[in-house]
């Protein structure tokens, strides 16, 4: 009897184990490389993420500008940005 006990938990240790690790695998996998943007003008951080991105693109659209990364943008367009964000709230 004493070896089935060792047995079923060696057992359950293992599944309990296994199970997390592909919880955390999963997790892991659904994560976004993001970055942190300081606007200076209204004093708040901006993840920038997918949805920033997105969101960064329709305002380009909406100006008829050309696609340029944000951070390849002057402070003047950069405040644009970041004054026309706060005004288009998701």
């Amino acid at each position: 009897m004493n070896r089935l006990h060792r047995y079923a938990g060696a057992l359950f240790l293992t599944a309990a184990l296994a199970a997390s690790g592909s919880m955390v695998a999963g997790a892991a996998a659904q994560e976004t490389v993001q970055a942190r943007v300081y606007d200076s003008n209204h004093r708040d951080y901006h993840n920038w993420d997918d949805r920033e991105d997105h969101a960064y693109r329709g305002y380009l659209v909406e100006r008829h500008q050309d696609y340029r990364p944000y951070d390849k943008q002057n402070h003047r367009q950069q405040v644009a940005y970041w004054n026309w964000r706060h005004s288009h709230p998701d």
